[in-house]
């Protein structure tokens, strides 16, 4: 082996984990949404939540990237500390199916049909296939394609290559003395781990272990203890990502590197005993790419079949290293661990835009209520539900903006566009709430007061006010487009009422009947009402907006005000109900 051959061998492995991390971000991007789909249906049941873990890795093709995923959503308040043991369980089997892809590079068969199956016969016609989709395609969709099958094209001609560099290994004395050394388990194991933890990717260390057998040089008596020791090293991934999170996220990630050390424990122990008692032939002999897979897929279903029914053991054990403490944590709303998989980042995004979208309703319904019966305690609910909107706008739309930076599809860049521009209006919603209240107390303290009159027309448009936001939310908390479509025409009787009821004071002022410092406060009012009345007509927009994908939305708004039947009748339904006569 010379300089040629190590560089070759530096080469074949940068393109290899260069590939399998291009692959697996671009598989992420096609999975997005159903895994979004999955996560909404998850389940206590083992079965389901290990099912879960296996069938998401095996998408995505990386267990550090699903049990990254599980620290944040543990961490998120997504899922519970109980139901991530079963996913992580899950990821752990899931990982060993690159194993059984990457076994088809050592497919040797003059067989035709057989030589068709080995990656080097097949991978230039995808590499060609996915650059056509990259250079002539403008969907996202299949750019993303395009990717996937790049990345596998890389990461195959990157295992063959360093196949191919590594071969003049096999006549070494060093090389062969060093992996009888690792026919210590114990060596074999501390191997495995150091490898996995430096490059955070037990597929890639397996791959690479694979590349080497073409060497001749390595047993499964060693193959065995390294590949334990790998399923060690990829919990680092994990520990680091569970860094600064609550004391549940920690746990999690402390549960996937009990799981494997402890399955590891258990089946070294048995593969030692196994050795030294009955010192099986198929030890000594030379391991090769299928049985490196099939050794992988063993240990880790045998760890799982070992741990699986004690999930609960785990999960105590975990509160014994991360004990509770005495004061309660702040629960994180949003994490950004959850950026690895931005379809699921966005769906908590969305998640905690809902809360808001509730509390910004609430507060400016609260400030309605205040108008005929203030109190204190009224009062306080009111400014304490602005405060905490405005906490929500700077937390989502820092969240979203950094969010918006990572590889989004079009339809998701979309919805995180679309979640940036409602959260201004839910927090001015909840702005305008403290501006009614503030005007009331302004009455009270100026012991100011409207004609009965002004009272009842007040009522009218309170009324008027109270229905769209609840139209509003609706539509946002259910994608509702009937609920949606009732908004604006009723935006439009607003309008009209809030010109009437002014022109109305004007009149009383100058009949005598209303002070002018009463006129000031109507005036405010009217003004608050309206303002929140186009917020919501601002919301139902961007759901009807990303419904029809309009671009333009105020020529949208536009175009149906002036065309739509359907619009015009709903318009003069509200304009009947909420009539000043």
């Amino acid at each position: 082996m010379d300089i040629f051959d190590i560089l070759n061998l530096i080469g074949g492995l940068c393109l290899f984990l260069f590939g399998m991390t291009l692959m697996g971000q671009a598989l992420e991007r096609r999975a997005g949404n159903g895994l979004r789909t999955i996560l909404s249906k998850l389940t206590t049941k083992k079965m389901a939540g290990f099912l879960m873990g296996l069938g998401v890795t095996a998408i995505i093709q990386s267990s550090s990237a699903t049990t990254v995923m599980v620290v944040g959503f543990v961490n998120s308040g997504i899922m519970s500390l109980g139901q991530s043991i079963n996913v992580i369980m899950g990821a752990n089997v899931g990982t060993t199916v690159t194993a059984w892809i990457l076994s088809l590079g050592g497919i040797e068969s003059d067989n035709i049909i057989l030589s068709l199956l080995k990656p080097t016969s097949f991978t230039p016609v995808l590499a060609l296939i996915g650059t056509a989709f990259l250079m002539f395609t403008k969907s996202s969709t299949k750019k993303d394609t395009g990717t996937i099958l790049l990345g596998f094209a890389t990461l195959m001609y990157g295992m063959d290559t360093m196949s191919a560099s590594v071969s003049g290994l096999k006549d070494i004395p060093a090389f062969r003395e060093l992996f009888v050394a690792f026919e210590n388990p114990i060596l074999g194991m501390l191997a495995g781990a150091v490898l996995t933890a430096v490059i955070q990717s037990s597929s890639a260390s397996v791959g690479i272990l694979q590349a080497l057998t073409v060497t001749g040089q390595i047993s499964y008596g060693a193959a065995v203890p390294i590949i334990m020791g790998q399923n060690i090293g990829t919990c680092i991934t994990a520990l680091l990502s569970s860094f600064g999170t609550n004391k549940n996220a920690k746990r999690a990630a402390l549960v996937h590197l009990s799981f494997n050390v402890i399955g590891t424990i258990v089946w070294l122990s048995a593969f030692c005993i196994i050795d030294a008692v009955f010192s099986p032939l198929l030890f000594s002999q030379a391991a090769d790419h299928a049985g490196i897979a099939v050794a992988h897929s063993l240990f880790n279903i045998a760890c799982t079949a070992l741990l699986l029914p004690m999930t609960s053991l785990l999960e105590k054990l975990a509160f014994v290293l991360v004990p509770e403490g005495k004061a309660p944590e702040k629960v994180v709303e949003l994490d950004e661990r959850l950026f690895a998989t931005p379809a699921i980042a966005l769906e908590q995004s969305r998640h905690t835009t809902l809360e808001m979208a509730k509390l910004s309703v609430e507060t400016l319904k609260e400030s309605l209520k205040a108008i005929g019966s203030y109190n204190p305690e009224l009062a306080a609910k009111i400014r304490d539900g602005e405060e905490r909107s405005d906490k929500y706008e700077d937390l989502l739309g820092t969240y979203l903006v950094h969010l918006s930076t990572q590889q989004l599809s079009e339809e998701n860049s979309s919805e995180a566009a679309m979640l940036l521009r409602m959260i201004g209006d839910f927090e001015r919603i909840s702005d305008h709430g403290v501006n009614i209240l503030e005007a009331v107390e302004e009455m009270k303290e100026k012991k100011l007061n409207f004609t009965e009159q002004a009272l009842r027309e007040i009522s009218v448009i309170s009324a008027a006010v109270d229905e769209i936001l609840s139209l509003s939310l609706n539509a946002f908390l259910h994608d509702d487009l009937e609920s949606a479509t009732l908004v604006e025409p009723l935006e439009q009787v607003i309008d009209g009422l809030k010109e009437n009821l002014r022109a109305n004071h004007i009149l009383r002022m100058q009949k005598g009947y209303c002070t002018i410092e009463a006129g000031f406060v109507w005036s405010d009012l009217l003004a608050d009402f309206e303002r929140t009345a186009d917020h919501c007509s601002n919301i139902a927009g961007c759901i009807l907006d990303m419904a029809h994908k309009k671009l333009d939305l105020h020529e949208y708004l536009r175009e149906v005000r002036n065309t739509s039947s359907d619009f015009k009748t709903k318009y003069e339904s509200y304009a009947r109900k909420y009539s000043l006569n």
